[in-house]
């Protein structure tokens, strides 16, 4: 692949060639810290706030969040270097090549969530600053030409592909860094850390809301688990694992500052369930247009980091796409979800249900394939992988179908059992109050995963052949058999 960033990326989910594997780990932690750096972030965390936290309460909830998402995320950088294809076709190897589609679906519900809270956010921060700037009071029309705008030019960062998405983020870990820092001349004089909440808290009490709080927070990093190998597939296996892992952890603290500026400047704002319009209204005159170029590069990087993998994904499973083609589609489609969610539906509350979602759907998934590479000693076939990609069957794993029963029957109940578990404002499930009202869902669900897995490799051992040639491990394989 030609490194020139005004060159149309011709890479689909085929295995990259080893002569093209020429990013390293720094520039995976570019690509998942600009991903990250920006109003979407900012705007989980104002989202404590409007739970009826206080400052202290909020940061604390968030510190955990961000720690224990970053703790689940970091060895979803492990497959890439190694299959050289994404994190969805890599989960061919633990779920089948059919059955990897469950990481297709999450990327797909990963992306219409995260590119519409950045074409939200972004568009309503523009339209914000426009108004305390020229005085233009443009209402529905405004932002709906906002929306169109950084719509339209994330769909023509992902259709160049790689090399822009990674200039766009190394400029906006840069100037989103310096631009939130300087905020603090300009909101520091008001900034209260004494701040007590509204305590209106949105689950009835302070516990169950710090958990919401909590996994609000976590869906953040655990949304790039179904992404990160986009970007790692382009990392030589010869970097070392601890570089490879501490990429992502790092670049997840890094954005304790995103989150930060949230909470803060939450706190001053009259509503933070309207934080966008409140922060424009409050923002000093010389703040604005630093705000419309947060807002703007913060909009393209989130966005092209949850549309790029999506749009790469979907072209293996609608072989007629191309890669251009799919991302064209689902971003099409997603554009139509921000108008309808925005102006048709309350957008926030639909965001908060996507975000539950993210983390009880995924963070099992996540889990399967981390167990799995540990069982694999981090043996993948990438030919194999591409079985079902390229219209073939069998391979070694094909499995039953092409679906891999064991990995499935974990992932579906302990999917199930974290949402039955759920208890959100837009998501309760019949055993919400299981444990006095607080949310156990995701310690239910990665729990469950956790055990359900392993004890049905187990009980029913996987084809000796997915072991790969390590005699160790395919002795304890026939051994399990036997």
């Amino acid at each position: 692949m030609s490194g020139k960033v005004t060159e149309v990326e011709q890479h689909g989910i085929a295995p990259i060639p080893p002569a093209e594997q020429t990013s390293r780990p720094r520039d995976l932690f570019r690509l998942a810290f600009g991903g990250a750096n920006t109003f979407a972030t900012i705007i989980l965390g104002t989202l404590p706030i409007a739970y009826g936290l206080s400052f202290w309460a909020a940061l604390a909830a968030t510190v955990v969040g961000v720690v224990l998402g970053a703790l689940v995320l970091s060895p979803m950088a492990l497959f890439g270097p190694v299959t050289r294809t994404n994190n969805a076709v890599s989960s061919g190897a633990h779920f089948g090549v059919v059955g990897r589609c469950v990481g297709s679906f999450l990327s797909l519900l990963t992306a219409i969530t995260f590119f519409a809270i950045s074409v939200w956010v972004s568009g309503d921060a523009v339209a914000g600053a426009a108004q305390r700037l020229f005085g233009i009071d443009g209402g529905p029309v405004l932002r709906a030409v906002a929306y169109g705008v950084i719509a339209i030019a994330v769909l023509v960062v992902c259709i160049y592909g790689y090399r822009f998405m990674l200039l766009v983020n190394r400029v906006a870990v840069t100037l989103g860094t310096l631009i939130m820092l300087v905020g603090i001349f300009a909101y520091g004089g008001s900034f209260d850390p004494s701040f007590t909440g509204s305590g209106d808290f949105a689950l009835g009490t302070f516990w169950p809301t710090w958990i919401l709080a909590v996994l609000t927070v976590m869906a953040n990093p655990i949304s790039f688990g179904a992404f990160l190998g986009d970007w790692s597939r382009y990392i030589p296996a010869t970097h070392s694992r601890r570089s490879l892992l501490a990429a992502p952890f790092l670049a997840q603290l890094a954005t304790l500052l995103p989150f930060g500026f949230g909470i803060a400047t939450a706190t001053l704002v009259a509503d933070p369930a309207d934080y966008v319009t409140g922060l424009t209204a409050i923002s000093p005159l010389w703040y604005a247009i630093p705000l419309i170029a947060v807002a703007l590069i913060g909009g393209l990087s989130t966005g092209t980091t949850a549309l790029y993998g999506t749009g790469l994904d979907f072209s293996s499973i609608f072989p007629r796409l191309s890669r251009v083609r799919a991302t064209l589609l689902i971003g099409t489609l997603s554009v139509l979800f921000i108008f309808v969610g925005n102006f048709v539906l309350d957008m926030a509350s639909s965001i908060n249900a996507f975000a539950t979602l993210i983390v009880l759907c995924t963070s099992p998934w996540m889990v399967i394939m981390m167990i799995g590479y540990v069982q694999r000693r981090g043996y993948y076939d990438p030919a194999d992988l591409q079985v079902f990609n390229e219209g073939r069957t069998g391979g070694r794993y094909w499995f039953h179908r092409g679906v891999n029963w064991r990995a499935m029957a974990a992932w579906i109940p302990a999917t199930g059992l974290g949402l039955l578990c759920a208890n959100t404002p837009m998501i309760t499930g019949p055993l919400a109050g299981i444990a006095g009202g607080v949310d156990i869902s995701l310690v239910v669900t990665l729990c469950t995963a956790a055990v359900a897995y392993p004890v049905l490799v187990k009980v029913f051992p996987e084809p000796r052949e997915v072991f790969g040639p390590s005699p160790a491990v395919a002795a304890e394989a026939v051994a399990a058999e036997a």
